[in-house]
């Protein structure tokens, strides 16, 4: 059964430490395997993908290529109802839209020494994106990697993704045309990571990786980096909802069953400041597990790991939401952007009765790659800049080195690096350090 706190019981804060420091990816460490998988793809490259395609997924590439055709992604998307296309399209236009807004700004001037610096962005050069392709696949995954790449300008995008049985699915297809994305590989697993990163003959390699998968991409992408840069590798999805009285359980309880559905390690809590209305919410809950499609999931994500917390006051939230780190996080209350202004960890917030994370994780605009298992302590969702590279530019004329160069000099020698010292105190007038 879930977890029922009350601030105002005595263990509250024993009890809340734990379930907040609880092991939910009980996944086995497949670092071996997927070390053996990587090794074997650098030293064989193709002839590797080509042996575990068939092994894993069935695909003969060795014959089809490893390349999808322009034509048979172009055909496959033909298979997409006009209503879902639309909706795609919808989401595209939505998503590329908020992270051109994010596009940062070059700078060069001139500080009051003389000495002009700056910094300047580039995109990067090539970029490999994981789609995942086993008991579902995620259209929306696709244009939340693909389209803040295109819209930075990096200038290759490529797509590595599974197709068990040699099927590509439609909706994945139609995605990745909006995307305006070309460059794609039938491969997935931790060998698609391995040559993005250390390039075949048929997949050049390239610069950063991101993407959701399982623990064999998960693992294999932390054992790449380094080599190649990575997003944050992403553990199980959790929604922490804020919700007052006011609301109608059912519908908090369907805000909590859309993370729960993901994955049976998913985690769902709730937090109100009314011990009958969690309640309510718990019976709604129950009852909409009982009828919904994906219950084998969620009913063992809910069960484990779900969560009814009580507080005194709404107020009371704001360290508890910070404690956790949420994913998602959704206040649904009277005043949202408050109680927002207080919180200082989460991947994304949603404001207001009438903001469900789900129409974040599609049509809102903003990525729905988030951090996971409490990294909104530190990082961010996946945006603009992950695609970018930032540059700092220096440059001093004779008149400004002679001002700031003696102290370069003095820290140089103090730090026992007379070579340093000397590339600086040879370009100023005898006798000025």
């Amino acid at each position: 059964m879930p977890v029922s706190l009350n601030a105002s019981d005595k263990d509250f804060t024993a009890r809340f430490n734990a379930m907040v420091k609880a092991k939910r990816d009980a996944e086995a460490d497949v670092s071996t395997v997927v070390a053996q998988i990587i090794a074997d793809v650098r030293k064989r490259g193709d002839a590797a993908l080509h042996e575990l395609n068939a092994k894993f997924d069935h695909v003969d590439s060795a014959t089809l290529g490893l390349r999808i055709s322009q034509s048979e992604i172009d055909t496959a998307a033909t298979q997409v109802d006009p209503q879902t296309l639309a909706a795609l399209e919808t989401a595209a236009a939505r998503i590329r839209d908020f992270h051109a807004r994010q596009r940062p700004s070059d700078d060069f001037y001139t500080d009051a020494q003389g000495v002009k610096l700056g910094h300047r962005w580039t995109p990067l050069d090539a970029v490999g994106l994981y789609v995942p392709g086993g008991k579902a696949a995620y259209p929306s995954s696709v244009l939340m990697n693909a389209l803040p790449a295109v819209v930075a300008g990096v200038r290759r995008v490529v797509v590595t993704l599974p197709t068990p049985n040699g099927e590509l699915n439609p909706l994945v297809m139609a995605a990745l045309k909006l995307a305006g994305v070309t460059e794609v590989y039938r491969v997935g697993g931790a060998q698609a990571v391995a040559a993005l990163a250390y390039g075949t003959d048929s997949i050049p390699a390239v610069d950063k990786i991101t993407g959701p998968g399982n623990s064999f991409v998960v693992t294999a992408k932390r054992l790449v980096f380094g080599h190649v840069g990575i997003d944050n590798p992403a553990g199980p999805s959790e929604i922490l909802v804020v919700a007052d009285n006011k609301n109608d359980p059912a519908w908090i309880a369907a805000d909590l069953l859309s993370q729960a559905e993901h994955d049976e390690v998913a985690q769902s809590v709730l937090i109100t400041d009314d011990a009958a209305f969690a309640e309510k919410v718990g019976a709604a809950v129950r009852q909409q597990l009982s009828t919904m499609p994906r219950s084998n999931i969620a009913t063992p994500s809910w069960e484990k790991f779900g969560a009814l917390i009580t507080v005194g006051q709404l107020s009371d939230a704001a360290p508890l939401v910070d404690a956790i780190a949420p994913e998602h996080l959704e206040l649904a209350i009277d005043d949202p952007q408050a109680l927002a202004n207080k919180v200082r960890h989460a991947g994304a917030i949603f404001l207001g009765r009438h903001t469900p994370e789900a129409i974040g994780d599609y049509v809102a605009g903003p990525n729905h790659v988030l951090p996971t298992a409490g990294a909104a302590r530190f990082a961010s969702g996946l945006n603009l800049l992950d695609f970018m590279k930032r540059t700092t530019l220096v440059q001093c004329d004779e008149a400004s080195l002679q001002k700031i160069g003696p102290a370069a000099v003095a820290l140089a020698n103090a730090e026992g690096l007379q070579g340093h010292a000397l590339s600086v105190s040879i370009r100023l007038p005898r006798g000025a350090v």
